[in-house]
Order: structure tokens, then sequence, then C-alpha cells
């Protein structure tokens, strides 16, 4: 089979622009609807498929994506591998707003979320192993699209998964930082998690779209006017990014 890259798009990224022939199509999952209809097409000349996270409509928060049908439904219709767009807040000075990163680890701290495939009367218990929770050969692809992009990437990060959807407080991010993490999100989160259990290839893109609270710019508050203007000018990269991984994928 022709080597297909799924692509969820997160906050800010409800379409990609640079796809060729696209077309939608409802796909249905035994673990429920997907966020949205996947969309289909092709990227200089490459299969790939996209969800949009949040529905194209932006209408579900972090806490109600249907992690699981998403994922499921990817691989059901030909990728086997996934690159999550993902915007964060910056928690160390590295990361201010803009600053594209591909996270190496993760810290979870959601509850309540539908967190594994392997559940039910009928299931064995089963454990994954999640030392490396993204894919090692994805993020190293990911920099050298990068690199042939002209992008600037920062190689690494500690990814906090938060339950949302509200923002953290000052306090929560100064004890995210002492558990370690470098940036600040919502979504990473049983998705990496149900990635592995799939077999899926997985590795994430985060878009820094302000400063964490407490943080630099966001010290007194965050700025939620400000933070559609650096996404914008942030995600043109990111397609940028996704043209020379896709090409580079396809080719592997």
């Amino acid at each position: 089979m022709v080597p297909v890259l799924g692509i969820i798009g997160g906050t800010g990224l409800a379409q990609l622009a640079n796809l060729e022939g696209s077309r939608r199509q409802v796909v249905r999952t035994p673990f429920g609807e997907p966020s949205g209809p996947l969309t289909f097409g092709r990227i200089r000349g490459r299969d790939v498929v996209f969800v949009a996270r949040h529905g194209y409509g932006h209408t579900i928060a972090p806490h109600q994506v249907n992690y699981r049908a998403n994922l499921w439904a990817l691989r059901q219709e030909g990728a086997h591998a996934v690159v999550s767009i993902a915007s964060v807040g910056g928690i160390t000075p590295e990361l201010g707003p803009g600053t594209l990163a591909v996270p190496h680890q993760i810290i979870d701290y959601t509850w309540g979320r539908k967190s594994t495939f392997f559940e039910g009367p009928d299931q064995p218990v089963t454990h994954v192993d999640l030392t490396h929770p993204y894919d090692g050969a994805l993020r190293a692809e990911i920099m050298a699209a990068g690199a042939s992009a002209g992008e600037v990437l920062v190689p690494q990060g500690v990814y906090a998964a938060t339950q949302g959807p509200r923002l953290e407080t000052a306090a929560e991010i100064d004890r995210l930082e002492r558990d370690g993490a470098t940036m600040v999100g919502m979504t990473g989160m049983p998705e990496a998690a149900l990635a592995r259990e799939l077999d899926l290839a997985y590795a994430a893109i985060a878009v820094v779209a302000n400063h964490a609270a407490g943080r630099g710019a966001s010290r007194d508050s965050i700025q939620l006017d400000d933070i559609r203007a650096v996404m914008e000018h942030a995600l043109a990269r990111v397609r940028n990014i996704l043209e020379h991984l896709v090409e580079c994928h396809g080719h592997s």
C-alpha cells in the first residue's frame, strides 16, 4: 500500500489550504463518530488524510474530543503514521509565541477521558510501553522537513497535557515547570497513547500560541486576542513544513 500520512489539525488548523484534489468523507468507527468527516487529498503528489481535532467549526472542547474515533478512523482509512498539530503555551523562555517545537516527552494531567481501546468485558487487560511516547523516526523526519523548508524547529520539549478547557493558573504553571514540563496543551493525551495502541507512528508539531500563565507577556493575564495573529503566521510555517514532510515521507 502507498504510504498515507495522517494529519490531525488543532486550534487554527481546521483545514489544509495546500491540499490538492481534496474530498471529505464521513467515516464511522466502533468507538463512535470522529470529530468530523475525514479530508482526503494530496500534498506535492503524496496521499494524506486529515481530520480537524476540534471539528471543522472548532466546536469540540479538548476534553470532549473523541480521540479513539479520530485515530481509529485515520488508521482504518490507510494512515500508518500520524502527525499532530497542537497549539501550546510556552513555559520555558526559549518557547516564546510563534515558536515551533517537536516534543519528545509527555506528562499527563488529564482525567476522565476514554484513554484505551482495550476495555469492556471481552477485552484482555493490555499494557502498552509509552517510555518514548513520540515515534523517534517520525520526529527525525519532521526535523529534516523543517530544515529542508528553511524553518527553525526546537528539537525537543516536554508536553504537559492538562484537562481544559480553562487555561491554567500561574501556580499550576509553576508546578508543571517543577515537574519538568516545557510547554502546556490540552490534547496530547490520550492521543499519543491511543496511537501507540494502534501501532501508529505518532509525533507532534507544537505551535507556541502564547506564554503560559505567569510567564513573559502573560505575567498578569493571557491576551487571547493576540493569539490569533501569532497562530496565523505560525501555521503558515507549519504548512510549509508539512509539504516537505509529506514529500520526504512518501519516498521513505
